[in-house]
C-alpha cells in the first residue's frame, strides 16, 4: 500500500489507539524527506514541508515523513506544519486531503484551481483562494503585449498547519517565507498570521504591478497627444483596457473575503490578527481606486484618440475638397472649348489660346490663395 492511501488510517491522532496506528504505519514504510521534491513519496509537487514551533522553525530529522511530522506537532499541541505545493494532481493531493481531513469541495478547487478570490469554512478548516499578479516585462507596447499575468494561491489553515497551493509560473512563497522566519513574534501567532502575510504579499503585488502598468499607460497617453497622434496605434489601448480587465478581475472580487478575515469572527484567526487584515483590506482599496481610475483614464485617452482621427480626416477632405475645386476650373473651360460648334468666342483669333490659359491660371491661383487663407489648404 502507498502512503497516500495509508493516510486514511491517521484520522484520530489525538487518540491512544490512532498515535499507535501511525507509529506502526511509520515502522511499516520508509521515511522520506518531503522537503526534497524528488524523494517526495506524493509526487513532485511538494516544494517544502516545515514546522514551526514559538515562531521558530524546527529541524527535523532527514528520515523524518510527513506523517511524522504532523504526530509530532498533534502530540505536543504547539507549533504547525506549513505544507507548500505547487499544481498537485489529484493523486497527490489524496493523501494530503485525508491526513488534514480537508473537504472534498475544498480540495477540489484547489486541484483545478481558476477560482475566484474567496473565503469559505469547512469545519475547523479555512479555504482562502487569492489571485496573483505579476508585472510583465516589455521593451516595448504593442496591440499584442502581454502586460499582467496572472496565477493563484490556495491556502488551507487548521489549527495546527497551513496547506498552500500555488497555481502559475510566478507568485514563489520562498521569499516570503524567509521575510517570516526573520520574525518569530509575528509567526509565533500561528497558521493565522501565515495567512495575514500570504494576504499581505499578494496585496503589495497589487500595488507594484498598478504602478508598472501607470508608466504604460503614460507613454501611451504622451503618444496620442503627440503631434502625430492621430497616427497612433489604437490597439495598445484596447491591448491595455484587456490587461487591465485581467487585473481588475484578480482584485476586485479579493474585497469581501478581506472583508470577511478583518470582521468575522473565526476560531482560527484571532482578534489581533484580524487587525492586521483590516490594513490589508485597506491597502486593497487603494489598488482598487488606481484600477478604477485607470479605466476611465484609457476610456478618455481612446476617445481623444477617436476624435483625433476624426478631426484628422476633416482636415483630409478639406484639402481634397480645395483641391477639387482648384482643378475645376480648368475643367469647366476645357469641357466648354472642347464642344464641337463652328461660331465659338476667340476660337479663330491669334491670341485666343494664351488668352484662355491666362484666365485658367489667375483664377485657380486665386481660389488657391483663397483656401490657403482659410485654412483649407
Amino acid at each position: 500500500m502507498s502512503m497516500a492511501g495509508n493516510l486514511r488510517k491517521v484520522t484520530g491522532l489525538g487518540r491512544v489507539g490512532g498515535l499507535r496506528k501511525v507509529a506502526r504505519l511509520a515502522r511499516r514504510h520508509p521515511r522520506v524527506d518531503l522537503s526534497h521534491h524528488a524523494r517526495s513519496p506524493l509526487g513532485s509537487s511538494v516544494v517544502k514541508c516545515v514546522t514551526y514551533q514559538e515562531g521558530v522553525r524546527v529541524r527535523v530529522p532527514v528520515a523524518g515523513d510527513l506523517v511524522d511530522t504532523v504526530e509530532r506537532v498533534r502530540k505536543k499541541e504547539d507549533g504547525f506544519v506549513w505544507l507548500g505545493l505547487h499544481e498537485p494532481t489529484n493523486e497527490e493531493f489524496a493523501g494530503i486531503a485525508e491526513l488534514f481531513d480537508l473537504h472534498p469541495l475544498a480540495v477540489e478547487d484547489a486541484v483545478e484551481a481558476h477560482q475566484r478570490p474567496k473565503v469559505e469554512r469547512y469545519g475547523e478548516t479555512l479555504f482562502a483562494v487569492f489571485k496573483t499578479v505579476c508585472y510583465v516585462e516589455h521593451e516595448k507596447l504593442t496591440a499584442t503585449s502581454e502586460v499582467v499575468d496572472t496565477g493563484e494561491i490556495m491556502v488551507f489553515i487548521g489549527t495546527d498547519f497551513v496547506i498552500t497551493v500555488r497555481h502559475g509560473r510566478h507568485g514563489s512563497l520562498g521569499p516570503l517565507r524567509e521575510e517570516l522566519e526573520s520574525n518569530p513574534g509575528q509567526l509565533a501567532k500561528g497558521p493565522a498570521a501565515v495567512l495575514h502575510a500570504i494576504a499581505d504579499h499578494v496585496v503589495d503585488d497589487y500595488l507594484s504591478v498598478t504602478d508598472s502598468v501607470q508608466a504604460d499607460i503614460d507613454q501611451v497617453e504622451t503618444d496620442v497627444f503627440a503631434e502625430n497622434g492621430a497616427r497612433a496605434d489604437p490597439g495598445r489601448i484596447y491591448q491595455l483596457k484587456r490587461e487591465l480587465l485581467e487585473l481588475k478581475r484578480a482584485v476586485v472580487p479579493l474585497g469581501r473575503p478581506l472583508e470577511e478575515l478583518a470582521t468575522r469572527p473565526m476560531r482560527v484567526i484571532g482578534p489581533e490578527i484580524q487587525a492586521y487584515f483590516r490594513d490589508v483590506s485597506d491597502h486593497l482599496l487603494r489598488a482598487k481606486e488606481q484600477i478604477a481610475s485607470f479605466d476611465e483614464l484609457l476610456n478618455s485617452i481612446l476617445q481623444a484618440h477617436l476624435a483625433q482621427v476624426t478631426v484628422a480626416q476633416n482636415e483630409d477632405m478639406r484639402k481634397i475638397t480645395a483641391w477639387a475645386a482648384v482643378i475645376a476650373v480648368p475643367t469647366m473651360v476645357c469641357g466648354v472649348y472642347g464642344m464641337n460648334f463652328d461660331h465659338m468666342p476667340e476660337l479663330h483669333w491669334r491670341f485666343g489660346y494664351p488668352l484662355v490659359i491666362g484666365v485658367i491660371t489667375v483664377a485657380c491661383l486665386a481660389l488657391y490663395r483663397g483656401f490657403r487663407r482659410n485654412g483649407w489648404l
